[in-house]
């Protein structure tokens, strides 16, 4: 897996002070996508342990609350076999801090009903993160006034609450927009 960039300290892509890791590659191609350079799987540089071990000595923070998971789209699956040696040592080392992952995948059709079904790595993944926000970037529905999304189609789920519930729950992110889907 390669990856586009690290951010060490973003308060763009989750609540609080995160981490966020742009990995590289994605088959969504969307429209006014503002990362287009991460569409190649191979741009950027090699994720390897030595840029793990960076990310959780810059994790190890008690002023970052956690680390986002962005794209390129990390739910490809060469991605996720590349974020699973991530994952396991952040919930081994850092079990405290949250995990949001940013996908173009849909939660339920193509996440639970496809990917979940089929790959062990979904599963390993699915049971770490705390939230997903699905969906495409849909350029007509950007709303620049939503916070941690991008267009109004897009979705943040409560990934533990959800797959318990077997229905969509929106995350509580103590912003009034973000509700209980129906």
């Amino acid at each position: 897996m390669y990856y586009a960039d690290i951010k060490e300290c973003d308060v763009a892509n989750g609540p609080g002070v995160r981490i966020s890791l742009f990995v590289s590659g994605c088959t969504h191609h969307c429209k006014g996508c503002f990362n287009q350079i991460a569409w190649d799987f191979n741009y950027g540089k090699e994720f390897t342990q030595e840029t793990i071990d960076k990310i959780l000595k810059d994790l190890d923070k008690d002023y970052i609350d956690g680390i986002t998971l962005l794209g390129g789209e990390p739910l490809e699956y060469a991605n996720q076999k590349g974020l699973l040696p991530l994952i396991r040592q952040i919930k081994q080392k850092l079990p405290n801090k949250s995990i949001w992952c940013f996908t173009g995948y849909d939660f339920e059709k193509d996440v639970m009903g496809r990917m979940y079904q089929n790959w062990e790595e979904t599963r390993e993944l699915i049971s770490d993160i705390d939230v997903i926000v699905d969906g495409k970037f849909e350029e007509e529905k950007k709303n620049i006034a939503l916070k941690f999304r991008g267009s109004e189609n897009q979705r943040l789920i409560d990934v533990k609450k959800s797959v318990a519930a077997n229905q969509i729950i929106w995350a509580n992110v103590d912003d009034s927009e973000i509700k209980k889907a129906n």
